[in-house]
C-alpha cells in the first residue's frame, strides 16, 4: 500500500488512517462492501457502505494517477531530459490534466506546422527571435535559413512563428493559467442553429443563452450538451481574448523593445492561443463541466433510486394491478397478499370501444369476489382517465377500496424480458405489466430489482451521462438496499439474490436447484453442509439470507452465524431464554443492561453487541417499516379544480437539481422550484425532500394551456 496516498485519502474523507488501511486490507482479502459495512464495523470504525466505496474508488484513482506519474517520468528520462524541477512538478500534480500538461512538450508529435518548420531547419531562427537580441533586421538573419523548402524570408519567419506558437502552447504553466482564467472569466454561450428543428421547443430557453462558467448550474450543462448533440444548438465558450493575450505578452515579451521582434512574437502568441490553446482549453473545460454535471446527475439519480427502493411494502393486502390503455384495453391482475396472480382479465372503459358500464361491472365483481383492498394504477397512457374511472367505480363498491397511481417506468422493459417470460410464459406482455404494477405496490424492492436500475426513471438527463458510471452507481445502490433489508432464503427470486453480497449466478442456480429438488432450507448451515456455498461466499452472504420457521431461531435475524456463540453467551449471562426473541419482555430486559460490563466480561466489541441486541429485540426488523406508507386515495382532482393558495397533500416522485416533482393527483406532476422550498438558503432540494415523501404543498400557479401547476412548500 502507498502510505502517502492513504494519508491524503484519510484527510480528504475525514477519517483515520487506521480506518483507511483496515478497509483496504478487507477489500484486498475479497470481502464485499455490504459485508464489511455490516459485519466488520469493529475493524473499520463503523464506516458505512458509501464511505467504504469512496475509499475503494479514490484509492484506485490515486494509485492509477501515481502510475501515470512514474510512467511520464520514465518517458522523459528516456529522452535524457528529466530534471529535478520536472520531477518535483510531476510529483506535486494532483490531477491527470496537470501531468499531461507537463508531459506535452516531450510527446512525440504528429505532423504539425511546427514540426514541418523544425524539419526544414527553422528552429534556430525561432530561438534567435525569442532571444529578442538581434542586431539589424531579423530579415537579414532569416536569409541564412533559406533552402529548397523555404524559398523566401517571409516563409522562414512564418515557420519560426509556428515553432514559437507550439512552444507557447506546450508550456505547462501557461496552459494552467489560461485554463484558470478561462474557467473564472469565460461564458458558456448557446445559440439556436439556423434552420434547426425543435418542434416541441424543448431547448427554447437556450436559443440565445449565456452564463458564466464559474457559476453555471451544472444540470444546464447537460441540457445544452443534449441540444448540441441533437443538432439544435451551437455551444461555445466566449472570453475576452485580450485577457489571455495580455497575460502571455507580459510573460513572454516582458519589457523588450525590439519592435520588429515584438511584433513577430505577438503574432505567434495570437496564433498559439487562437489555433492551439483556446480550442484545446475549451474542450478540456467543457469536458470537465460535463464530468462534474454527470457526477451530480448520477448521485441525484442514485439518491432517488435508494428512496424509491426503500418505499414500504403494502402488507397483507389483496391488490388489483391496473395497466391503462385505450385501443388495446386496460389489463387487470388480481394479486393475493404474496403477489401470486389470482385472476387476469381486460376491460375497455375508454375510446374507441367505450364499454364503460360493462367495465365497471367487471371491476366491481372482482372487488367482491377477491376482497380487493387497493387498486394500483400505472401512470402511463390513459392513466388519468383510468383514475377517473376507478374513482367512479369504488364509490359503488360494497367494501372499503382505495387506489394509488404507481410509476410504471421500466414495466414494459420487464414485461418483455426473458425473466418475465419465464415467470409467466402463458401471458401477454400487457398482462405481465399489470402484475408488475400491482407487485410494485405490494413489495417495491422485490419487483424493481427485476428491472435494470437505469430504466426505473427517477433521474434527470440519465441518457446524457456516462453509461458505465451510471450503471455502477445504481447497481451499488440496489446492492446496498437489498443487503440492508435482507431476503428470505426460501422465497427470494434470482433477481434479488443476484444483489446479495458474494453470490454469483452459479451459486444462485445452486440455491434455486436445491429448493426445487429438496424443498425449503431448514437452517443456514445447510448452505455449507450441502456444499452449495464455499466457506468464503458463505461468510460474505449468509448474514443477509434469512430463514423463517427453521431449526434455528437465530437464522431469522441479521446476526451473522460467526456471532451465534456470542449471542448465546450473552443470553446465558443475562439469564434470558432464546424463546423470548422478539417479545416485549426480551426488549425490556435488553434495554436495561450494562453494555460496558458485557463488553469487558464477554469480550464482544460494541458494534457486534449493538447489532445482536437490535436483532434479538426486533428479529424481523425491516428499515422500510419506519418510513411513511404510500398515500392511498378514493377520489380524483382536476387541474381546473386548483386555485392559488390551495393546500394539497402529495407524494414526491422525483427530486432534481432545480426542484421536485410531486404527484398531487392530476395528470402531470406539479413542480416545486427550489426557490419555493424554504425561506432559508438550500444548496439542493434533497436537503428537504426525498422520493416517496408524503408532503403538504400549496398551489402557486396554474397554467391550463400548458397543463402545468407550480407548487410551493411555503404557504402562499
Amino acid at each position: 500500500m502507498n502510505e502517502n496516498i492513504i494519508e491524503n485519502l484519510a484527510k480528504s474523507l475525514n477519517i483515520t488512517v487506521k480506518s483507511v488501511k483496515s478497509t483496504l486490507n478487507l477489500l484486498e482479502e475479497g470481502n464485499t462492501i455490504p459485508f464489511i459495512a455490516r459485519y466488520r464495523k469493529e475493524v473499520t470504525g463503523g464506516l458505512d457502505e458509501v464511505q467504504i466505496r469512496s475509499i475503494e474508488t479514490e484509492y484506485s484513482y490515486a494509485v492509477n494517477l501515481q502510475k501515470r506519474k512514474e510512467e511520464v517520468k520514465r518517458l522523459i528520462e528516456e529522452k535524457g531530459l528529466l530534471t529535478d524541477e520536472l520531477i518535483k512538478a510531476i510529483d506535486n500534480a494532483s490531477k491527470l490534466v496537470e501531468i499531461e500538461d507537463i508531459y506535452r512538450p516531450f510527446k512525440e508529435k504528429k505532423k504539425t506546422k511546427a514540426t514541418e518548420a523544425i524539419k526544414n531547419g527553422l528552429e534556430p531562427l525561432a530561438k534567435i527571435i525569442m532571444s529578442f537580441n538581434v542586431k539589424g533586421s531579423i530579415k537579414n538573419v532569416a536569409t541564412k535559413y533559406l533552402n529548397n523548402e523555404i524559398k523566401t524570408v517571409d516563409d522562414a519567419i512564418m515557420g519560426a512563428k509556428y515553432i514559437i506558437a507550439e512552444w507557447i502552447s506546450d508550456n505547462a504553466y501557461y496552459r494552467s493559467k489560461i485554463r484558470y482564467l478561462t474557467y473564472n472569466n469565460g461564458i458558456l454561450v448557446s445559440k439556436k442553429k439556423k434552420n434547426s428543428e425543435d418542434n416541441l421547443k424543448t431547448y427554447e430557453m437556450y436559443y440565445d443563452y449565456q452564463e458564466n462558467i464559474k457559476y453555471i448550474k451544472l444540470y444546464r450543462v447537460l441540457a445544452v450538451n443534449r441540444g448540441e448533440s441533437e443538432d439544435v444548438l451551437n455551444v461555445s465558450i466566449s472570453l475576452d481574448e485580450n485577457l489571455i493575450l495580455d497575460f502571455l505578452k507580459n510573460k513572454i515579451i516582458k519589457n523588450n523593445t525590439n519592435n520588429e521582434l515584438v511584433l513577430i512574437v505577438e503574432d505567434a502568441i495570437k496564433d498559439s492561443y487562437k489555433r492551439l490553446i483556446a480550442p484545446s482549453i475549451e474542450r478540456e473545460i467543457r469536458s470537465e463541466l460535463k464530468e462534474k454535471a454527470e457526477d451530480i446527475a448520477i448521485n441525484n439519480f442514485s439518491d432517488n433510486l435508494e428512496k424509491l427502493l426503500m418505499q414500504p411494502p403494502i402488507k397483507e393486502k389483496t391488490i388489483l394491478g391496473f395497466d391503462p390503455a385505450y385501443r388495446t384495453g386496460c389489463k387487470l391482475a388480481v394479486l393475493d397478499p404474496t403477489g401470486k396472480p389470482l385472476k387476469i382479465t381486460v376491460i375497455y372503459p375508454h375510446e374507441p370501444k367505450c364499454e364503460y358500464e360493462k367495465s365497471k361491472d367487471t371491476v366491481l365483481k372482482l372487488i367482491d369476489e377477491y376482497n380487493i383492498d387497493v387498486i394500483a394504477i400505472g401512470n402511463g397512457t390513459a392513466s388519468r382517465e383510468s383514475e377517473s374511472f376507478i374513482a367512479d367505480v369504488i364509490k359503488e363498491a360494497k367494501r372499503n377500496v382505495e387506489y394509488i397511481i404507481v410509476s410504471e417506468a421500466g414495466a414494459s422493459v420487464y414485461s418483455a424480458s426473458p425473466l418475465a417470460i419465464s415467470e409467466f410464459p402463458d401471458l401477454h406482455v400487457e398482462e405481465r405489466s399489470a402484475i408488475s404494477i400491482g407487485r410494485r405496490l405490494e413489495d417495491p424492492l422485490s419487483e424493481l430489482v427485476k428491472i435494470e436500475p437505469e430504466s426505473i426513471g427517477v433521474g434527470l438527463y440519465q441518457h446524457d451521462v456516462n453509461d458505465k458510471k451510471l450503471k455502477e452507481s445504481l447497481n451499488f445502490i440496489v446492492e446496498k438496499v437489498v443487503n440492508q433489508i435482507g431476503v428470505n432464503l426460501n422465497t427470494a427470486s434470482p433477481s434479488i439474490l443476484k444483489y446479495i453480497s458474494g453470490l454469483t449466478k452459479s451459486t444462485i442456480d445452486k440455491i434455486i436447484n436445491y429448493r426445487n429438488t429438496f424443498g425449503l432450507f431448514k437452517n443456514r448451515k445447510q448452505l455449507l453442509d450441502k456444499k452449495i456455498l464455499s466457506a468464503k461466499v458463505y461468510e460474505q452472504a449468509i448474514g443477509f439470507l434469512r430463514i423463517q420457521n427453521g431449526d434455528n431461531v437465530l437464522d431469522i435475524t441479521s446476526i451473522h452465524p460467526e456471532s451465534y456463540e456470542h449471542t448465546l453467551s450473552l443470553l446465558k449471562y443475562l439469564d434470558i431464554d432464546l424463546s423470548l426473541i422478539g417479545t416485549k419482555e426480551m426488549e425490556n430486559k435488553l434495554n436495561n443492561i450494562n453494555k460496558e460490563d458485557i463488553i469487558n466480561k464477554l469480550h464482544i466489541d460494541k458494534y457486534t453487541l449493538d447489532d445482536i441486541i437490535d436483532s434479538l429485540q426486533k428479529p424481523m426488523r425491516d428499515p422500510r417499516d419506519m418510513l411513511p406508507k404510500p398515500l392511498l386515495k378514493k377520489d380524483i382532482l382536476h387541474l381546473e379544480d386548483l386555485r392559488k393558495g390551495m393546500k394539497l397533500q402529495g407524494t414526491v416522485r422525483n427530486v432534481v437539481d432545480f426542484g421536485a416533482f410531486v404527484d398531487i393527483g392530476i395528470k402531470n406532476d406539479g413542480l416545486i422550484h427550489i426557490s419555493n422550498m424554504s425561506n432559508s438558503f438550500i444548496k439542493h432540494p434533497s436537503e428537504l425532500l426525498q422520493v416517496g415523501d408524503i408532503i403538504d404543498v400549496y398551489v402557486l400557479d396554474v397554467n391550463l394551456e400548458k397543463q402545468k401547476v407550480a407548487l410551493s412548500l411555503k404557504e402562499v
